[in-house]
């Protein structure tokens, strides 16, 4: 076997001679694996199309052990070091160009303690392995709306969806973590255990250290929600989402409604003539008393005449996937993002001026409905600084070939730009694409100096760097 060249994260090389990587692989219960072998494609290759990077070692892990092997392997080195868990962040900071990456994908185990509400997960698992096992006890964790997304990036983000104006985001649910540091030594982060480190990994991102297992604090819901969507014509848009904004404005914490504006996918449910059309989407979730909620989604539903309502009762679990066939990874993607404590009438105005000209029958604007528990949080309570914001809108740009990167990204960032004036600058973590390293400060708000502070003491070498990165102060 030849010697194998890694980047370092001074931009140099560093030989590593094969005997280096059989004795990395040695001590390990998981495998390493070169961009020859069979598998490695596989490991690389993220949900968004438009990330492809090659790295020039995978160290593929089935513990904590494995994690602090491979952690120690690249720190002797001083190696560029991602760490991939999911595969789904937007920017694709899974994966790093020609240095080791660190694999925790085969790391999906999930333990729920049916008495106290405690779940124990590590950090390969989606979304979707949580909820199917806490749906087992009538319980979940606030999480996000996409079952194929990784935990362990949601979480380190912040992580919302429909559950966080009753419970919270997810950082609000966790109780602790296990995690590997620079030094590669093993650390237990919570409320009274290095408390700094906890405080940080609750919307700092993987910026300091390696998660081996996250422990959540799971609450009752369901097992049935209250939930579905109600599709109405794009040409009432402008009357329909001045009415949303105030009817959500007072909404109680168990109501969650987002808005969608899209061409309609070609659902089943909807009539074949309106497939392909722009549309306006209200998709709901009650999580309370399902009387109640019957009534709390009534003035909703009786906005307007919509094309289908689709609003019944539905397995959680089931909820949760419900947008999984539109995500699905293979598609290329970009995403531009702004928080909102208000949803003005120029703000409508000019977001609407911009979905007359959606660049693809994929792409589409969403704008998620918050508030309620996540904003009685104090912003210096969590990383997670923006517990103010009302609204988040996503452009989300997607599609297939190549050749229409320049119209679908150009417009993402036409609309990102006009909306700026009607934004508070903040953005949240998970939606950055890997061009705005420069938002990271708008990220983190009050929060950063901070931030920037614990990172000092935790990577003053900035190991964990592949990601939207923090400096050490």
């Amino acid at each position: 076997m030849p010697d194998t060249i890694l980047h370092t994260r001074d931009g140099g090389d560093a030989v590593i001679d094969p005997a280096e990587v059989e004795a990395l692989a040695a001590g390990l219960r998981g495998s390493v694996s070169l961009p020859a072998d069979p598998g490695f494609d596989a490991a690389r290759t993220l949900w968004n199309a438009m990330i492809d990077r090659k790295p020039g070692l995978v160290v593929h892990c089935r513990g904590a052990a494995d994690v602090a092997a491979a952690v120690r392997f690249a720190a002797a080195r001083r190696l560029l070091v991602s760490v991939r868990s999911g595969g789904h962040n937007i920017a694709g900071s899974a994966v790093c160009d020609g240095g080791l990456m660190i694999d925790l994908s085969p790391m999906t185990a999930v333990r729920v303690d049916p008495e106290s509400g405690r779940v124990r997960v590590q950090p390969g698992a989606t979304l979707g392995d949580l909820d199917r096992e806490t749906k087992a006890y009538g319980l979940a964790v606030p999480v996000g709306i996409n079952s194929t997304t990784g935990i362990a990036g949601l979480t380190l983000g912040g992580g919302f969806g429909w559950l966080s104006r009753k419970h919270g985001m997810t950082v609000d649910s966790l109780v602790s973590a296990d995690v590997v540091m620079a030094d590669g030594k093993t650390v237990i982060a919570d409320a009274t255990r290095n408390t700094d480190l906890f405080w940080a990994l609750r919307g700092g991102g993987g910026n300091f250290g390696v998660v081996t297992a996250f422990e959540f604090q799971a609450r009752p819901v369901g097992p049935e929600v209250l939930s579905g969507l109600l599709v109405h014509p794009y040409e009432a848009a402008p009357e329909l989402l001045r009415r949303y904004r105030d009817l959500v404005a007072d909404a109680p914490d168990d109501l969650t409604c987002w808005v969608v504006l899209r061409h309609a996918p070609p659902l089943p449910a909807l009539p074949e003539e309106w497939h392909g059309r722009p549309v306006m989407v209200l998709a709901l979730c009650w999580a309370g008393d399902m009387a109640q909620g019957e009534k709390a989604v009534a003035p909703l539903r009786a906005l307007g005449t919509p094309i289908a309502d689709l609003v019944a009762p539905h397995p959680f679990v089931g909820w949760q996937s419900a947008f999984d066939p539109l995500l699905e990874p293979g598609a290329r993607n970009y995403w531009k993002s702004h928080d909102l404590t208000a949803l003005s009438d120029a703000a409508i105005d000019t977001l609407l001026a911009h979905v007359d000209h959606l660049p693809g029958q994929e792409c589409e604007v969403f704008l998620a409905h918050l508030g309620g528990a996540m904003s009685r949080v104090a912003a210096d309570e969590t990383a997670y600084p923006h517990r103010d914001s009302h609204f988040v809108m996503n452009v989300h740009t997607r599609w297939r070939e190549a050749s229409a990167d320049a119209a679908c990204v150009g417009w993402a960032r036409g609309l990102f730009d006009a909306m700026t004036p009607h934004a508070t600058g903040g953005v949240y973590v998970n939606f950055m694409p890997e061009d705005e390293a420069d938002r990271t400060a708008g990220a983190y708000g009050p929060n950063l100096a901070r931030l920037r502070a614990i990172k000092r003491a935790v990577d003053p070498g900035n190991l964990f760097c592949v990601n939207q990165n923090i400096a050490p102060a």
